[in-house]
């Protein structure tokens, strides 16, 4: 019988035929350790197979090149994933515009499926990209910065913060506490939105399918490091802060895409439909030429009432002669 890629790389991954993309409700065997060279290699032919797709799923100002070299990076952490998991956590990445990379998003593993992650850089990136906001901030309060909350206070006195820029993170002290806020188009200022430790390790204990099945087998987590628990406060910072901005459609889209991969459920369903947003794209664009030539119109001239008069009746005549 013939061997087919999709055989080798199942034999490579010591996986069956993938079954469809459900929720997982049992815990799984996670893969163990990193991935051989021979099964890279296989995993990079399977995607390799599939690259019109990722480079069709890109925007435009997102390189295919970047996007490559990032996947093929985090391969060997990743190859022994489910084939199918793996490439459709890459397409909702590349839908939404990121790389991944680690800096704006992230593949990650759960039991023997790979989750697309976006760090709250990939937030902030969209937040921009919508044009919807002036500038968005999002940072840690450590305890020895000098800093005061008010939240009956008018803005800006209700949040205060001063740091010493010459202190490591180190120096500074342990994280207290994620803020977030924008500044809208017209200089104004959003609310300011505080996630402490407390509140972020209650929302990852309840939400998050990924750490609860780590937990389950006993393995560390991304949750686990410091820096990027700090990280996870700063997103959920950022994510409690939409219902208060505007936000656009890519970015309540990306957040029930990260929310449904929290769940442990199907993401790609989520992500933007390139040839929707192209329609979308279009339709706006015309939208926005009909709108020019509306302010570009010449206004109306006044006549003269007797101007008008005369018109009138030439006008009577020349539409009675032609019906004739």
């Amino acid at each position: 019988m013939t061997e087919t890629l999709m055989d080798r790389v199942l034999a490579a991954t010591g996986g069956g035929r993938p079954a469809p993309e459900q929720p997982t409700t049992e815990p799984v065997e996670p893969p163990v350790g990193e991935a051989t060279p021979a099964q890279v290699d296989a995993v990079q032919a399977y995607l390799d197979k599939h690259g019109d797709k990722f480079a069709a799923s890109l925007p435009k100002h997102v390189p295919y090149e970047a996007f490559q070299a990032a996947v093929a990076a985090l391969l060997p952490k990743v190859a022994r994933c489910t084939p199918a998991s793996l490439r459709m956590a890459l397409i909702t990445c590349a839908r939404f515009g990121l790389v991944p990379d680690g800096y704006e998003a992230a593949i990650q593993v759960q039991g023997n499926k790979a989750v697309f992650i976006p760090t709250y850089k990939g937030y902030v990136r969209l937040m921009y990209r919508s044009g919807l906001v002036a500038s968005v901030h999002c940072g840690l309060v450590h305890e020895h910065d000098d800093w005061k909350v008010t939240p009956s206070a008018p803005a800006p006195d209700d949040f205060y913060l001063s740091i010493r820029p010459d202190l490591s993170d180190e120096e500074r002290g342990k994280a207290l506490f994620a803020y977030a806020f924008v500044v809208h188009k017209d200089g104004s200022r959003s609310q300011v939105v505080y996630v402490n430790r407390t509140k972020a390790a209650q929302i990852r204990d309840e939400w998050s399918y990924g750490y609860k099945l780590a937990k389950q087998q006993g393995r560390s987590t991304y949750w686990d490091e410091d820096q990027n628990f700090d990280h996870g406060m700063q997103k959920t910072a950022l994510k409690q802060l939409f219902p208060l901005v505007p936000t656009s459609a890519e970015l309540v889209a990306l957040a029930k895409a990260d929310d449904a991969g929290e769940r442990g459920d199907v993401q790609i369903v989520h992500a933007p439909d390139p040839e929707r947003a192209a329609l979308v794209a279009e339709a706006e664009q015309a939208h926005r030429a009909a709108e020019g030539s509306q302010e570009r119109a010449p206004l109306p001239v006044k006549r003269s009432k007797q101007g008008r008069a005369y018109k009138g009746k030439k006008q009577r005549g020349g539409r009675k002669g032609g019906m004739r």
